[in-house]
């Protein structure tokens, strides 16, 4: 199995995947290896993908709580951040980190509270306000992550800190975004997703080659039997990790590929 992060290491800088990226994963699969992208990004982003490049299989979103078949575009699984973990995390955060806002991605849509800044482009029309962070909490629409954001305090300190206020509460983890902390349920991260998946299919940890460049990806490039770290990965990654491939816009994944299967 080969399991790949996109944002950063799959894709180049621009969003895209390029021609050698696609070639080395077409010869991959030839040569038997199953393909799982493994993301924070929520399901909707990766159908953009789908229509772009023609993919299928299996997609785990959402750092591991979403397992989402992109053959069928269909979410096979999910496991969803309580209502009360939520409401603690946050309350943990607002006191530990001033001015900190939040908002809640649901799979289908952000609804964010005044404060929360970190807004994307490409989610515009997936993005709704909502009067107050209480009303984050009156949705009937399940939590798939918490987002907390800070335009002052950026990701890496925001992950200690809420380790260590909330740590017993939930999942903390953080993909790059500046000042954004991404919050699951205790025990979601990529790796456990990723675990299941191949002992359904029958696959040893041995079997697995993962790919990523940041802290929400070591649980899969520490657990894989072989992990790479692409060139531009945040520090802590290259520091962990042994095996480093080129960089995103160097095509690392591919170079890597065309190296393990001979292509």
């Amino acid at each position: 199995m080969i399991a790949t992060d996109l944002d950063g290491t799959l894709l180049r800088n621009d969003g895209k995947i390029s021609e050698r990226t696609r070639r080395a994963l077409k010869g991959a699969t030839e040569a038997g290896a199953e393909v799982v992208l493994v993301t924070a990004r929520p399901p909707r982003y990766v159908d953009v993908l789908i229509e772009a490049y023609g993919l299928a299989g299996t997609a785990v979103c959402s750092n591991g709580a979403i397992v989402y078949d992109m053959t069928s575009r269909r979410v096979v699984s999910s496991r969803t951040l309580p209502l009360d973990s939520a409401r603690r995390a946050a309350e943990a955060l607002s006191a530990a980190v001033p001015g900190i806002g939040f908002a809640v991605e649901t799979g289908h849509r952000v609804l964010f509270a005044p404060g929360y800044g970190h807004r994307l482009p490409e989610d515009a029309d997936a993005e709704f306000p909502v009067a107050g962070i209480d009303d984050l909490w009156q949705s009937e629409a399940p939590i798939v992550k918490l987002l907390a954001w800070s335009d002052t305090v950026d990701a890496d300190k925001m992950l200690a800190t809420a380790e260590h206020a909330a740590g017993s509460v939930a999942q903390f983890t953080h993909s790059g975004g500046s000042g954004l902390l991404e919050i699951s349920a205790s025990g979601v991260t990529k790796a456990g997703t990723l675990s299941a998946l191949c002992a359904d299919r029958g696959i040893g940890t041995d079997e697995v080659v993962a790919f990523g460049d940041m802290p929400n990806d070591l649980s899969i490039l520490t657990w894989a039997g072989t992990g790479y770290a692409v060139a531009n990965a945040h520090a802590s990654v290259l520091s962990a990790v042994s095996r480093h491939t080129a960089s995103n816009e160097e095509d690392g994944v591919a170079v890597a590929l065309e190296q393990l299967f001979s292509l």
